[in-house]
């Protein structure tokens, strides 16, 4: 049979993707040895040997914990709580697959990633509960509200499940309220179109209380799911006094994530007693070697 080019190009696209993960596995299984009890390259400090840690932190409160790429061996009941995170602008295909294989193996919650890489992460998580997040606006959140509903209907069509966008922080600041809601109402028109949830980062740090309270309101009225303290690209992270004022700001039913510079175990508790319903942090290790020890 006669094949022609683009079906030939779409075969070698998919046989590289699943040789990423095959390569990847292999390297796993010579590079990440045990001993007894304890993983040797992590020296004990794996996700993997602290699922009763991670269980005191989902029993504050918290519905999904956050981790970054490396975390291997990770109970299932732990697993389906982490949103496995990568958005580092030179992150690699062969990083993405590393992420997605993990995702896929131990059945975490979702990836989140660029936008540029979420058809081969549906590709490559087809067939698998975990879900794909893709950044809309990200970190800036500057473009027009087409574009961004633009960015997010790709990324959906691509296998977006969860869109994370950034709000037009200079509109909010320039008391350009209007623009505001339907910079996000745009984006929330088209993710409940297609089945996404919408959560909308604020970049609290570059606001002052009076602006952060007008933004969770503006996204609430426009029909976001979630409002989520920043992006971790700004000039700072979460603070219980934000995630507090947040919850209080759109109530009980809403989504509120805590995300950015939440680095211990009693960071995370904090913001979850502060009304935080997810967790976000790159320090996940640390924050479950603290909760062990505590």
């Amino acid at each position: 049979m006669q094949l022609d080019a683009a079906t030939v190009e779409r075969l070698v696209e998919q046989i590289t993707k699943e040789v990423l993960i095959l390569l990847r596995e292999e390297a796993e299984r010579g590079e990440n040895g045990r001993e007894g009890d304890t993983c040797v390259d992590c020296i004990g400090q794996c996700v993997s040997q602290c699922q009763a840690e991670v269980q005191q932190v989902v029993a504050a409160g918290a519905s999904r914990l956050s981790s970054t790429l490396g975390n291997t061996d990770v109970g299932p009941e732990v697993a389906k709580l982490i949103d496995h995170t990568l958005l580092k602008p030179d992150a690699t295909q062969d990083q993405i697959a590393q992420l997605c294989y993990e995702a896929r193996k131990y059945g975490f919650a979702a990836v989140c990633v660029n936008p540029s890489y979420v058809k081969l992460c549906s590709q490559l998580l087809q067939g698998s509960p975990v879900h794909v997040c893709a950044v809309v606006g990200f970190p800036l959140g500057a473009t027009p509200p087409e574009v961004k509903a633009f960015e997010a209907q790709q990324a959906i069509e691509d296998g977006a499940t969860e869109i994370d966008m950034v709000i037009n922080i200079g509109a909010l600041k320039s008391k350009d309220y209007a623009l505001v809601e339907r910079d996000i109402a745009t984006v929330a028109r088209t993710c409940h179109a297609g089945g996404a949830i919408l959560k909308v980062i604020i970049e609290a740090a570059l606001l002052t209380d009076e602006e952060k309270v007008i933004a969770c309101q503006l996204a609430k009225a426009a029909g976001a799911d979630y409002v989520k303290t920043s992006t971790g690209f700004g000039p700072g992270g979460a603070t219980v006094h934000d995630v507090a004022l947040m919850r209080r700001a759109v109530g009980p039913e809403m989504g509120v994530k805590a995300a950015g510079g939440i680095r211990t175990y009693e960071d995370a508790r904090a913001m979850v007693a502060a009304g935080a319903t997810r967790i976000g942090a790159s320090a996940g290790v640390k924050i479950l070697q603290q909760a062990k020890s505590g």
